[in-house]
């Protein structure tokens, strides 16, 4: 499943799952959580159940309440309906991934595709620490995401951001620590979301950085960032030729350790880039 870009809609807001049909996007996740008030969530909870009922032309995941809360038992009953994947929050470890698996056995949820599972694995102080535990877990894992807003709360942080936007340092190292959790465990590391929507200049610079980082797709809180972010995370026609070559060079001298290419030294790191970069472009 390519998942360069994951939309976020309100579950209580059909018609906003309509619009975003025609987004782009990769999938999208209709959100039971943070984004429908206490007293819609059932109103939110029968919408989604509709919605997923429909025909699909992109993967839907649903974003289900905390686990820890009663709300996560009621909201499971989505899963009747096959999404693609569930997003699941204020995770802290592997541990709480099997746990919601145990949930799904005990409601009885048997199909042939069970649904995968995205866990948001930094918004609660133990969750950094479990961060190099998904590997446990792996093959139910769609990939791996952070986010920055619920963790400062967490902590009694006043934000996670200094005044031009950049994260403060404790901040980076929870998204690095998802980043090198992601790579440990081999599923897809995921950005988080960019708060000011208007600003698609600022977006762009901010996909670009994740995907230097090595991050493989992000998130998105409304329809007009998806364009900025698939631009983003898909492969330039520069960056398919350079990679082409390289793997060229590689192949054409299967015995070596080093090669010149284009007046540049290339080694094995380079190759697997390489084989990354056109594997994103497929």
């Amino acid at each position: 499943m390519r998942l360069r870009s994951l939309l976020f809609v309100p579950g209580d807001r059909p018609d906003r799952m309509e619009k975003a049909l025609g987004a782009g996007a990769d999938a999208l996740i209709l959100d039971l959580e943070d984004a429908v008030a206490p007293e819609r969530k059932a109103e939110a909870r029968d919408a989604v159940l509709a919605f997923l009922a429909r025909d699909r032309t992109v993967p839907l995941f649903v974003r289900i309440n905390p686990l820890d809360t009663e709300l996560a038992n009621e909201d499971l009953i989505v899963v009747r309906e096959r999404p693609e994947g569930i997003v699941l929050p204020k995770c802290e470890s592997f541990e709480d991934v099997r746990r919601l698996e145990m949930r799904l056995d005990f409601a009885g949820v048997f199909y042939e595709q069970n649904p995968l599972v995205l866990p948001i694995a930094t918004e609660t102080p133990a969750a950094i620490f479990g961060l190099g535990s998904y590997a446990e877990v792996s093959e139910r894992l769609a990939g791996l995401t952070w986010g920055a807003e619920d963790l400062p709360a967490a902590i009694g942080a006043a934000t996670s951001r200094e005044e031009d936007g950049r994260y403060t340092p404790p901040y980076e190292l929870a998204r690095s620590l998802c980043l090198f959790g992601a790579a440990a465990a081999g599923v897809a590391p995921i950005e988080t979301v960019y708060p000011a929507f208007r600003d698609l200049d600022g977006l762009a610079a901010y996909a670009a950085r994740a995907r230097r980082d090595g991050f493989t797709g992000m998130m998105a809180i409304h329809p007009a960032q998806v364009a900025v972010i698939n631009e983003a995370f898909t492969p330039s026609e520069a960056e398919i030729a350079h990679a082409r070559a390289v793997v060229a060079a590689f192949e054409a001298n299967p015995g070596a350790g080093a090669l010149s290419l284009d007046g540049r030294m290339i080694d094995r790191p380079h190759l697997v880039q390489a084989r990354r970069t056109l594997a994103a472009a497929d």
